[in-house]
């Protein structure tokens, strides 16, 4: 009996609790390939609950609300989540998943958008434009028998460019730097409001391998065009700058000037940055100086107080936001990537110190995960000297001397980023403790969040079974948490990133979707 036919059987039957259904411990086995195998099959059966969930009770809608077997349209209404979900069902070769995606994206209608809100430039290039071009990529590379007809690849593409031409009015300002917040109905936005690094430096990917895919060069140079404000900044006169390579956050679309002098690696700017070696990945040639600014960006902040261990853990090592040059004891979840992202330089560059730092990162991203009682890491936290908690209470106390740490956000939005950290780790190393690491991630994760017809984000991490459900499936789960938790155990997938003095043949975006690079088209 196939798996989706028990999981819609037992849903149905209302005597299933999601919440109670363990990963197996394989730990026994004395036999580490197997282990592994279990592993990825455990992960890919969890995949397939939570998609069977979504595609019973909210497709094609955005996403699943678990709890109460119900859906929102926090993208659109244009089935974020059966989009983001296709690159890691074709790895997985889960093909009646991929085939029910396939035979929906030719469907969607990109003119009309559900509710009220804005199209968002940034979150629909990195999850829909970005799956669809990794379908592409994909099906016409290693998982071509997953397909029905070669037609299902020219509609994926076809698609694709129907979203970027619908998008295109974006670059419309002044300077060419991109407007987020986009009404597709009046193709209008607000001019004065400012757009995020993250937002104009996140789109090059995408963008040029639409580019490459069509050999229209028009989609590639909008966002090209719009990334030299980027690697070569203007701040207002007589303003302490940030160290060199690392930027602020707030940009104005009439002059390409930077608003502000703050940032840091996690939220609203970590994919800048992130895809500047990125880019050089794809591409050596042509993106050169983006990899210069990688390096710069990366020394800055390795070589500064914001490479920084707390005073009663110094073995621990977070990258601290900034202001101008002023560290600010803060880091997040999200930041969490610059682990793997630092460990991918070193891979590329064949660099052991950049590997190692990255390794680093990654090990002290993955001790938040240790210190708490479900066994996930915080939204976010920080750290000090001993000074600044004097007068906290003593349990709080504790808690920083033994962690290094303090919480400032307790909740888990089912979040990837520290087990693509830990996939780039072991991809590196070869070493069993990252996938050890990573499956103990997941099986918490599993263990918490898990609920209903699929898994929810949590309200706190350190609170018995992770305090309460936010009833809320995020899209991302499907296109990346499952798959790094998938690929650090599947040897055997068709696509990886590569190891120390291979060829890297496969760059994945930030949403966890894998493009081929240039010279392998």
């Amino acid at each position: 009996m196939r798996l989706h036919d028990i999981l819609i059987g037992v849903l149905v039957s209302c005597t299933f609790s999601a919440s109670s259904q363990s990963l197996p411990d394989v730990s026994g086995d004395n036999d580490i390939h197997a282990i592994s195998r279990k592993r990825a099959q455990a992960v890919k059966e969890a995949f397939e609950f939570a998609w069977h969930g979504y595609h019973t009770f909210a497709f094609p809608n955005d996403e699943l609300l678990p709890v109460n077997n119900s859906y929102s349209n926090s993208r659109n209404g244009w089935g974020a989540t059966a989009v983001d979900a296709l690159s890691t069902a074709i790895l997985m070769e889960s093909q009646d998943v991929v085939t029910t995606i396939l035979e929906y994206i030719p469907t969607i209608d990109f003119n009309v958008s559900k509710g009220n809100a804005p199209v968002s430039l940034f979150e629909t290039t990195i999850r829909y434009l970005g799956g669809m071009l990794s379908g592409v990529d994909l099906l016409d590379g290693p998982y071509q028998h997953l397909t029905q007809s070669p037609n299902d690849t020219i509609a994926l593409t076809l698609q694709a460019v129907n979203l970027a031409s619908k998008m295109e009015f974006a670059f419309d300002t002044p300077t060419g730097i991109p407007a987020n917040n986009l009404d597709f109905k009046k193709e209008s936005f607000d001019l004065s409001q400012s757009t995020g690094l993250a937002v104009a430096g996140s789109l090059d990917l995408e963008w040029t391998r639409l580019s490459d895919l069509v050999q229209v060069p028009d989609f590639a140079n909008l966002t090209q065009d719009a990334e030299q404000y980027l690697l070569y900044p203007k701040y207002e006169s007589n303003t302490i700058q940030p160290y060199p390579g690392l930027r602020g956050t707030n940009i104005d679309l009439s002059t390409g000037e930077f608003l502000d002098v703050m940032g840091g690696w996690g939220s609203g700017d970590d994919s800048y940055y992130e895809y500047l070696i990125k880019m050089f990945v794809y591409d050596p040639v042509n993106f050169s100086a983006y990899k210069d600014e990688w390096l710069k960006a990366i020394h800055s902040s390795a070589s500064t107080e914001i490479f920084s261990h707390p005073y009663s853990r110094p073995d621990l090592t977070f990258l601290s936001n900034w202001d101008a040059q002023n560290a600010i004891l803060r880091s997040s979840h999200l930041a969490c990537f610059a682990g793997g992202n630092w460990i991918l330089g070193g891979l590329v560059l064949g660099n052991q110190t950049l590997i190692d730092l990255g390794q680093n990162l990654t090990e002290s991203c993955i001790s938040t995960y240790n210190a708490t009682l479900t066994g996930i890491g915080p939204e976010a936290w920080k750290w000090e000297d001993e000074n600044l908690f004097e007068d906290e209470d003593e349990v709080v106390d504790m808690f920083i001397e033994d962690k290094g740490f303090n919480i400032t956000d307790p909740s888990y939005d089912l979040r990837p980023e520290v087990l693509e950290s830990l996939y780039y780790a072991y991809r590196a190393t070869g070493d069993s403790k990252y996938q050890d690491l990573s499956w103990k991630a997941f099986r918490a994760i599993n263990a918490s969040c898990r609920t209903g017809s699929g898994f929810s984000a949590i309200t706190n991490v350190n609170a018995p079974h992770g305090g309460s459900f936010t009833n809320f499936q995020e899209s991302f789960m499907f296109a990346e948490t499952f798959k790094y938790a998938w690929l650090i155990q599947a040897e055997d997938s068709k696509v990886h990133v590569g190891k120390m003095g291979e060829e890297q043949t496969w760059v994945f975006n930030t949403e966890g979707h894998p493009f081929k690079v240039r010279n392998q088209q």
